[in-house]
C-alpha cells in the first residue's frame, strides 16, 4: 500500500511548482498525461485506481475532505469502469448534520446511510466499495450508462461484482430509492445474452 500512496503523491496539479499552462505544455511535450480535471501524472507512472482516486481527492473541497466519500459514477471511473465524470459525485454518512458543496466546486454531495462494508480506501482516499458503487449506479445512472458500467464492473474479476451478487445486495437493501428500477435492470441484464 505504501507504493500506491507514493504513486498518488506523484500527481501534479497547478500550484507552487507549475502553472496550468506549464502543465498543459508539458503534456504536449509528452512529459505528463492528464488524469482528470487539472491533475496530471508523469508518463512513467501507471494509471491505476489508486492514482485516479488520488486525482479525485485533489478536486474535493477542503471543507469536505475529512468526511466525503467518492461515489456513484465517479467511483466507477476510479475503478476503471466508467468514463471520466464531469462533476465528481461525493457522499457523506447521514449523521444528522447538514452538508453542502461550495458553489462551482465541480462536486455534488449527497447524504446517505453508509455502513462499514460500503466504504474502502484506495491509498488514503475513501471510496464506495465496488458492490456499493454498482448498486448506486444501478439505482441512479441513466439506463444506457448504468448498463454499460454494470457490464464492465461485473466482468472485472478483481471487483468481485457479478450481476447476481449486485442483485442479491439490492434485494437485501431496505428503503433505498430506485431499488425496483435497479432490480428490473439487473434482471434484464442477467436474462439477456450478456448475462448468461
Amino acid at each position: 500500500m505504501i507504493e500506491l500512496s507514493r504513486a498518488a503523491a506523484q500527481l501534479i496539479a497547478p500550484g507552487a511548482a507549475f502553472s496550468l499552462a506549464e502543465l498543459c505544455a508539458m503534456a504536449l511535450d509528452g512529459v505528463v498525461c492528464p488524469v482528470i480535471g487539472n491533475t496530471f501524472r508523469p508518463v512513467t507512472l501507471a494509471d491505476t485506481p489508486e492514482l485516479r482516486a488520488g486525482a479525485v481527492s485533489h478536486h474535493v473541497p477542503a471543507s469536505l475532505a475529512h468526511r466525503a466519500v467518492v461515489a456513484q459514477l465517479s467511483a466507477a471511473w476510479v475503478y476503471g469502469c466508467a468514463p471520466p465524470p464531469e462533476i465528481f459525485s461525493l457522499v457523506v454518512d447521514n449523521d444528522g448534520n447538514s452538508v453542502c458543496a461550495p458553489p462551482f466546486c465541480g462536486c455534488s454531495i449527497r447524504q446517505v446511510y453508509l455502513n462499514a462494508l460500503d466504504v474502502v480506501s484506495l491509498g488514503s482516499v475513501p471510496i464506495t466499495s465496488p458492490l456499493r458503487t454498482a448498486q448506486d449506479v444501478a439505482r441512479t445512472a441513466a439506463l444506457p450508462v448504468a448498463r454499460a458500467v454494470l457490464t464492465s464492473m461485473s466482468r472485472d474479476a478483481a471487483l468481485q461484482c457479478p450481476l447476481e451478487h449486485i442483485s442479491q445486495a439490492l434485494a437485501a437493501a431496505a428503503h433505498v430509492p430506485g431499488k425496483r428500477r435497479a432490480q428490473a435492470l439487473l434482471q434484464d441484464m442477467m436474462e439477456g445474452p450478456c448475462g448468461r
